[in-house]
């Protein structure tokens, strides 16, 4: 990276941070930059917008799987549908929010290859934060920018 674009960066203002919440063993608090430890993965997106049409992008970032077992989620391993009754709700910084269950990301089970990108169209979002971007939706409404919380919620392991 060249000094300039470096030194823009740092006075642009500190990387936008989200924070990982709820029944996890390890919550944290994570910036684009701590995304990249994680392995990245691209995306090619196409969605429908209702205001402006077709989207077509590229992302890349690391699975939103990896980054959450990682936190340690709360289920016991020894049931394997334990974790079939977490919810993850993800909230971006300008008020819009998106709930997915486990079972979407889970490889055992939806295996869907949800995103928290890093990079947008090959530009980094460490000002604005990263995105969730679910590849396989038609339409982008569960699409998420500048992620400021990310909540997993295992509340629902009885019925009355």
């Amino acid at each position: 990276m060249s000094q300039t674009l470096a030194a823009a960066r740092t006075a642009a203002g500190p990387a936008a941070e989200l924070a990982l919440t709820g029944d996890l063993d390890r919550p944290t608090r994570l910036t684009v930059p701590d995304l990249l430890a994680w392995p990245q993965h691209g995306a090619q997106v196409s969605f429908e917008c209702a205001t402006s049409g077709i989207q077509r992008h590229r992302f890349t970032g690391p699975l939103l799987h990896d980054v959450l077992m990682d936190a340690g989620p709360a289920f016991d391993p020894a049931r394997r549908k334990d974790r079939l009754r977490f919810l993850i709700a993800v909230h971006g910084a300008d008020g819009h929010h998106a709930v997915l269950s486990w079972a979407e990301i889970d490889p055992d089970f939806g295996r869907a290859p949800v995103l928290l990108a890093v990079t947008l169209d090959d530009t980094p979002l460490d000002r604005a934060g990263s995105q969730l971007v679910l590849p396989q939706d038609r339409c982008g409404a569960r699409h998420i920018s500048g992620i400021d919380a990310i909540r997993v919620d295992g509340g629902y392991s009885a019925w009355t």
